[in-house]
């Protein structure tokens, strides 16, 4: 079967100092302190380390030969959005990211497909540089935080940004960051395992009940880790729109139970019934493989618990390993070009 991993991340082997190039603040660099494995820095402090496959690409095939995935969409980490910076340097450094994500893509083609990031707090520069990744770099979209700057997607200065993506039929991948409540989930690795999964579902709620998903209806817009929090408490925040509509539908009369046929969701559930409840909720044909690929809270390997699933019929598992990628990045199989390709079925 043919497989793509909708859900991966990516950075370059290096980037200039950029505290030297713009003269403030704490960006990450990498210092690669031993053969295969490199710090990630801010400030002058240590805060992960990563090994090669999070930005060489022989790496990354050997690894996807090994679990026999195909293509991997691949996007920056999300704590390089930079959307604290100055946007004139975050728009900068945006197309650092880009130009290397496309580099990769274009150097192995079919086996990499890129997803772009822009400096959502400068609604006139993250157009242009979405604009540029899906015009001239060739990207099926881009990936952008939960919220900007503690400013929910909702926001009337994001709209446009959406607006430009349905205008350019290019797909909107939103992804946890700068997690709700870390004041409270220091420890126990609570902002990663309870933060992201609420920090989701107010993004989902935010664009369905801000409207924007109501006024945009060619948008298409996914969400990480099997949408949250939010498939589970859709029904509370649903009964809670209709007994208070003079707080809930201040910006839309439709319920958000509605955005379930609007809105995408990845797999990365890590167990059956939890991916089988979603499945239920949205449909295979809104649900696909995504592993957060070569993270520690990743799927691995990926799609291993969509082909362990023996009550899934073999279309429906071709449709949530591929047909329902390709369908939101606005691609076709063939698109793709790879050799001795299985049919992705749309069923």
């Amino acid at each position: 079967m043919l497989k793509i991993d909708m859900h991966t991340h990516i950075l370059p082997r290096d980037w200039p100092d950029l505290h030297e190039r713009y003269g403030y603040g704490e960006w990450i660099q990498l210092r690669h302190h031993e053969a295969g494995k490199a710090e990630m820095h801010s400030g002058g402090t240590v805060f992960r380390v990563i090994d090669e496959n999070c930005w060489d690409a022989d790496a990354r095939l050997r690894d996807m030969e090994k679990t026999n995935v195909d293509t991997q969409v691949i996007c920056t980490i999300p704590v390089l959005f930079s959307y604290w910076a100055e946007p004139k340097d975050a728009l900068d450094f945006s197309k650092i990211l880009n130009d290397d994500i496309a580099a990769t893509a274009n150097n192995h083609p079919g086996r990499f497909i890129g997803l772009g990031t822009v400096p959502m707090h400068d609604t006139d520069m993250a157009i242009s540089e979405l604009e540029r990744c899906v015009n001239d770099l060739g990207f099926p979209g881009i990936q952008i935080g939960s919220n900007i700057n503690e400013r929910n997607l909702d926001d009337d200065a994001f709209f446009p940004v959406f607006e430009a993506a349905q205008d350019l039929n290019a797909c909107v991948f939103v992804h946890p960051w700068k997690m709700l409540g870390q004041n409270r989930t220091k420890d126990h690795w609570l902002t990663w395992l309870v933060g992201m999964p609420a920090e989701t579902a107010l993004a989902i709620c935010s664009l369905a009940m801000g409207g924007v998903l109501e006024r945009l209806p060619n948008l298409r817009v996914g969400f990480a880790h099997g949408g949250g929090s939010f498939p589970l408490t859709v029904d509370r925040i649903v009964h809670g729109f209709e007994a208070r509509p003079d707080l809930c539908q201040t910006r839309t009369s439709t319920p958000p139970s509605e955005m379930l046929k609007r809105i995408y969701v990845d797999s990365a559930l890590h167990g059956e019934e939890s991916l089988r409840y979603v499945i239920s909720r949205f449909g295979a044909d809104h649900v696909y493989l995504g592993s957060d690929y070569p993270f520690p809270l990743g799927e691995i390997p990926p799609g291993s618990i969509i082909e362990g699933m023996q009550d899934l019929d073999e279309s429906m598992k071709q449709r949530l390993l591929a047909g329902t990628a390709l369908e939101f990045m606005g691609m076709t199989e063939a698109d793709l070009g790879l050799p001795n390709q299985t049919q992705a079925t749309n069923a």
